[in-house]
């Protein structure tokens, strides 16, 4: 797997995403490390269109699911139609079928759809009946959240939380950026205009698994990983860190924050065109990985600090190797 073809996916979608570096950056990483990514972020900063984009640049199809409070859990996993002319059911295969979902307002749905979701990220199965079915071996959600609107909406279960590789915030972008995606635009209203045919994949399937194999075998020294262990457990014991921060983490992130972490690091490292891990990549990936992890304390809240305050006290107060 040459790290020229991922290469070229990250230029391809950078040329139709502007002033959103850093989320492409996390949706690269997480279809490298195998993982669902949650993003927050106010309407019109490119969270679809970014997933669309990639997947016009993957052999694979994407879907959008816009989530509402009358969705079905069927209308995900899809569901039995019965053939009045033999008698029998057929199975009509839902979205999640798809390579890359966009659960777009994941908070909207009612607390069965997202659960049917939780089976399909966790275990890359869906089972209707008494029957399962395997999922892709590419399948990657990103859901989106509004932080604007929460009236009306089903905040996720910790558990569901859990599940998603990284928790990314998006913001607004600079003003030389949104200058450029004026420019973008005005382009993309001549090529439909003219219409030009869509631009062919960039990087297949087998590529991508190729190159997954290869984010595993970045060296990772064990001094980096007793790093990683360490971390996560002082968000679990933080009186070891002082009282202040014991009081404001009420419960600290699971073992999948530590399978995340090195999974991620790993892949920050591969798309930075190193075979190794270093501290920088640890502390840069920790914030999307550990923020939807922990819960902080009634204090923690009343005193105005932010789960991204409260990670940062545990980057600064676990030593670095």
């Amino acid at each position: 797997m040459s790290q020229q073809e991922i290469i070229n996916l990250r230029q391809a979608v950078s040329a139709k995403i502007v002033g959103q570096q850093g989320l492409i950056e996390r949706l690269l990483i997480a279809i490298l490390a195998d993982g669902h990514l949650l993003v927050e972020g106010a309407p019109g900063l490119a969270k679809t269109r970014a997933i669309k984009v990639l997947g016009e640049g993957i052999e694979g199809d994407f879907h959008r699911v816009q989530f509402t409070p009358d969705l079905l859990p069927a209308d995900l996993t899809g569901t039995e139609i019965y053939r009045p002319q033999d008698g029998s059911f057929k199975f009509q295969r839902g979205p999640l079928f798809h390579n890359l979902i966009l659960a777009d307002e994941i908070n909207r749905a009612p607390a069965k759809v997202q659960s049917a979701l939780l089976e399909a990220m966790a275990e890359r199965q869906i089972t209707v009946g008494t029957e399962t079915y395997a999922l892709p071996r590419i399948f990657l959600v990103m859901a989106t959240q509004n932080p604007l609107e929460q009236e009306g909406t089903y905040p996720l279960p910790e558990a569901q939380l859990d599940r998603f590789l990284m928790h990314v915030r998006v913001g607004y972008p600079s003003g030389e950026d949104e200058k450029a995606i004026l420019a973008l635009t005005r382009n993309e209203a001549r090529s439909e205009a003219s219409a030009e045919p869509p631009p062919a994949a960039v990087i297949g399937q087998q590529s991508l698994l190729e190159a997954r194999d290869a984010v595993l075998d970045i060296h990772l020294d064990s001094s980096l990983e007793d790093y990683i262990i360490e971390i996560v457990l002082a968000t679990r014991s933080a009186e070891r860190y002082g009282d202040e921060l014991a009081g404001w983490i009420q419960h600290g992130a699971s073992p999948r924050a530590t399978m995340a972490l090195d999974r991620c690091a790993r892949a920050y490292a591969w798309l930075n065109n190193r075979d190794y891990v270093v501290p920088e990549d640890i502390q840069l990936i920790a914030p999307d990985v550990l923020r939807h992890r922990i819960i902080l304390s009634f204090e923690a809240e009343a005193e105005g600090k932010t789960a991204d305050s409260c990670i940062d006290a545990v980057l600064a107060r676990v030593a670095v190797p």
